[in-house]
């Protein structure tokens, strides 16, 4: 209560000073005109505001040096220097804003972008190539996969549950795996719509939620990379030792996996076949580093790097164009992993493979482990069948 009363005694004050103060109105027009005016916000016509210089005689008619010496910043070969590059005079410390004197890049030629300056022709290669042929490639890799699914459907053959099972990958094998898996997917489907979905879906939803959208994905993005990059790391380590060539993927390529030839037996491989290793080194390994790298830049986590435009708009480029590939590649990775091969999918997902599928998909690696140069059961776990302990003998052909 008090509070209130207090609240509207300062009111009325307010409201009987101006009053008190309101002087008289002066009785003529030409008392008015010479009335002092009173204070406060004054407006004027935009049109009619003009530089102080141009009230100098002749401003019209200045040539560029007179309207260098009055107006510094308004003169046509101040700005052309400015079109082209070049650096003026700024107080901020180069360590803090080290591109702070420089409004507009000097002239570069970024591969498919005319000469022009480095912000107009990094623009031009994400607009005019990494969008329009980066769709196309993932499009053309989707209608790939489902010509060859409906055409020639899922490889392999359904192999009866054995009493006998060989461990392909083992629980920590799987776990790293499914991480890189999750994390890559996250990464690969916020980049998709930031970088593609206001062509296809910005329409459907509208701005404002789309706005929403991209800006919760960006987040998601930053934070998956780390979690990306660890994983990878342990994905490059944990695999590397079975992914290196030897002279049977020279046979399995010469002879395309087996789908050059008659028939659907497959070329005898190792663990992984020449098609997985190539995707471990030039679809996860070597672009993936690439990327991971180029994605640190641009978050601005590498000292010294990344500060100027230049640098973002290079390590932009290579991202975009590195990650498009590899989805282009993993693509193909899912398809055979999942509905491509018969008995691919339960392989990582319980860990186990029957003897017939080892023998028709990785003749030479079931052979290893015939000839006790691969143990069968590697994690020491206890298998998930009854005869287990058979699974480290000699795995037979079927």
């Amino acid at each position: 209560m008090k509070h209130l009363v207090c609240a509207l005694v300062i009111g009325a004050c307010a409201a009987w000073a101006p009053a008190m103060a309101q002087p008289t109105a002066p009785a003529t027009a030409e008392a008015a005109a010479s009335a002092p005016t009173v204070g406060g916000v004054q407006s004027q016509n935009i049109f009619q505001v003009k530089p102080d210089a141009s009230a100098d005689p002749g401003y019209a008619d200045q040539t560029n040096g007179e309207r260098a010496k009055v107006q510094p910043g308004n003169n046509a070969p101040m700005w052309r220097q400015v079109g082209q590059g070049v650096t003026g005079y700024s107080s901020l410390p180069l360590t803090q804003a080290p591109e702070a004197g420089n409004l507009i890049q000097s002239m570069v030629q970024y591969p498919g972008a005319r000469v022009t300056n480095a912000g107009e022709a990094w623009r031009q290669v994400r607009n005019r190539w990494i969008i329009p042929y980066g769709s196309a490639l993932l499009g053309l890799v989707v209608l790939a996969l489902a010509l060859f699914y409906f055409t020639k459907g899922p490889m392999g053959h359904d192999h009866p549950e054995s009493t006998r099972k060989i461990e392909r990958f083992t629980p920590f094998e799987r776990a790293a795996h499914w991480a890189n898996a999750g994390a890559f997917i996250a990464l690969a489907v916020s980049g998709i719509i930031m970088a593609f979905g206001k062509f296809f879906l910005l329409p459907v939803i509208g701005a404002t939620l789309f706005g929403w959208l991209a800006y919760a994905l960006k987040n998601v993005h930053n934070f998956m990379g780390p979690l990306f990059a660890v994983s990878l790391l342990v994905i490059i380590v944990t695999f590397v030792k079975d992914n290196i060539a030897n002279r049977a993927d020279f046979v399995w390529l010469s002879k395309g996996g087996g789908l050059l030839g008659k028939g659907d037996h497959q070329v005898p491989s190792h663990r992984f076949n020449a098609g997985e290793k190539g995707l471990f080194w030039w679809g996860i390994t070597i672009p993936g580093v690439v990327v991971v790298a180029t994605g640190l830049v641009l978050d601005k986590l590498i000292p010294g790097v990344g500060e100027l435009r230049g640098q973002m708009h290079i390590a932009h480029m290579i991202h975009a164009a590195l990650a498009i590939w590899m989805m282009a590649l993993i693509m193909g990775h899912i398809y055979m992993g999942t509905v491509g091969m018969r008995g691919a999918y339960k392989a990582m997902k319980t860990g186990y493979v029957s003897e017939g599928w080892a023998n028709e998909h990785h003749e030479l690696w079931a052979d290893d482990i015939r000839a006790g140069k691969i143990p069968a059961q590697r994690s020491g776990l206890t298998a998930p069948t009854e005869g287990a302990a058979h699974a480290a003998q000699a795995v037979r052909p079927t």
